[in-house]
């Protein structure tokens, strides 16, 4: 199959404000200026497109972000929900029920039901059953016809990972890592955020990278893939633990494939970065916003004014047209 997925290196960025933001590739893909506008952007809706080798972006309101998509636009659709935090009680949000349940209904009210989501870590606050309970019976009410999962740190944080696979690991390798097909679209689920202290980075460790180079060795080089994990894989900001220190090994394994996209949590906001072949792009939370890196004293909960809470949290929808030749990634609001 040929490759329908292409990026360039060369991009601009297009604020709200219709400015151009430059990737700066010496300094980890986008310049200091540019990377606070793209933070600025968190929980607003962004349709990004790769047509024909060049990068587009248009700033959707969450209406408008389903009125772009026709029912018959992508060969396949699928959303990525983050960050959910269920048993989070604390000022930056009294109600992480209550949200994630708007998330779902945004779900719901797609043109066409996504063919799964991907819900990429810290399902829970603090790993308790009765929080796994919870966000199982919220999850079910999605029209969506699976439901993916990585853990985030939060997941494994009082038992080392032991419920969260008991419930989503089956046929994992491993801490949980596993990989499948879809429709000539490779998804690779990785974990790094195992046995890693407060404020450090990711890592993904010696088994799981020998089990993706062995997972991927068959594959032809035309393959899209998505990969999928819960700290970013690109380092956006080391000094908080915003990156992960074996991620260059991993990347290094899949530098031969035309259309790489790495989806990601962890950080609470949408930040993207565009380097040769790979599209980087995190999510935004389903509970509550973080600082933008380096404006504060460290990551945490932030609380904004309760009418601004909606506007910074958000799900992301992704679709992937072959004969378009065209990957979609778009961020919606919760309101």
């Amino acid at each position: 199959m040929k490759n329908k997925l292409k990026t360039v290196r060369e991009v601009r960025h297009l604020s709200a404000s219709g400015e151009h933001i430059h990737e700066d590739h010496a300094h980890d893909g986008v310049d200091r200026r540019g990377f606070l506008k793209c933070m600025a952007w968190a929980g607003t809706g962004v349709l990004w497109t790769v047509s024909g080798g060049v990068l587009g972006s248009k700033i959707l309101s969450g209406s408008a972000a389903a009125a772009e998509r026709s029912p018959t636009m992508g060969d396949f659709n699928f959303v990525q929900i983050s960050d959910s935090h269920i048993g989070f009680n604390k000022p930056a949000n009294t109600d992480v029920v209550g949200t994630l349940k708007q998330a779902i209904a945004k779900v719901n009210l797609l043109p066409t039901a996504p063919d799964f989501i991907l819900h990429t870590g810290d399902l829970t606050h603090l790993s308790d059953p009765s929080e796994f309970d919870t966000l199982d019976q919220l999850m079910k009410s999605t029209k969506a016809g699976h439901v993916f999962y990585v853990p985030g740190e939060h997941d494994v944080i009082s038992d080392n990972g032991k419920e969260f696979r008991a419930r989503y690991g089956k046929g994992s390798k491993g801490n949980g890592w596993f990989s499948f097909d879809q429709r000539g679209v490779h998804f690779i689920g990785l974990v790094n955020v195992m046995n890693i202290a407060e404020g450090a980075l990711g890592m993904l460790g010696e088994e799981q990278l020998a089990w993706l180079k062995d997972d991927v060795s068959a594959l032809s080089s035309s393959t899209p893939i998505v990969v999928f994990a819960h700290v970013p894989l690109w380092s956006i900001y080391p000094q908080w633990g915003w990156g992960t220190q074996d991620a260059e090994r991993a990347l290094g394994m899949l530098k031969r494939f035309g259309s790489v996209t790495v989806l990601n949590g962890h950080i609470h906001q949408t930040l993207k970065k565009v380097e040769g072949n790979v599209t980087f792009h995190t999510a935004t939370s389903t509970a509550f916003p973080q600082p933008a890196p380096g404006k504060a004293p460290k990551p945490g909960p932030m609380k904004v004014a309760p009418e601004i809470l909606p506007t910074v949290l958000g799900i992301t929808e992704v679709s992937y047209v072959e004969n378009a030749h065209t990957l979609a990634v778009v961020d919606a609001k919760l309101g």
